[in-house]
């Protein structure tokens, strides 16, 4: 806890107990949450924050660059507090999204001409699939 205070602090972003419970339930979450996640559970403990407070700090870590904004169900942002290159991968029944740390840049072999007009920074690949535990429901269905 101390280190995450120290690691904001040092850098010139203002703390506050509302701050600290968002950056505490960012802190190695894999579940790529919305604003309204975060919201609903930083409520239990601050009732009186506002939603807009949660926002805005979302959008402040993002311009930093501590948390990616993740564009893969155009529905509603989530976001991701691991800012390392990766990928996602969505279920297409639950919506659950995952994280994928393989590399697939040398796998893109982008044509010449492509090559020609820009010079490529990066790439995010989006991969879609029904979960192991949506399948398992599915099955269980099948069997009633």
């Amino acid at each position: 806890m101390r280190e995450l205070i120290d690691k904001y602090k040092g850098q010139g972003f203002k703390m506050t107990p509302q701050r600290l419970a968002i950056l505490k339930y960012l802190e190695g979450n894999t579940s790529h949450p919305t604003a309204e996640d975060i919201y609903k559970d930083i409520r239990k403990t601050y009732p009186t924050v506002s939603f807009a407070t949660v926002y805005n700090t979302i959008e402040t870590l993002c311009k930093r660059g501590d948390v990616m904004e993740v564009t893969i169900d155009p529905g509603r942002k989530h976001f991701d507090p691991n800012p390392a290159p990766h990928h996602h991968i969505i279920c297409t029944s639950c919506n659950t999204i995952g994280d994928v740390f393989v590399d697939y840049s040398s796998a893109l072999n982008l044509p010449e001409s492509i090559r020609r007009e820009y010079a490529v920074s990066g790439n995010h690949v989006d991969f879609y699939g029904i979960c192991k535990a949506c399948r398992g429901r599915k099955h269980d269905l099948k069997k009633t």
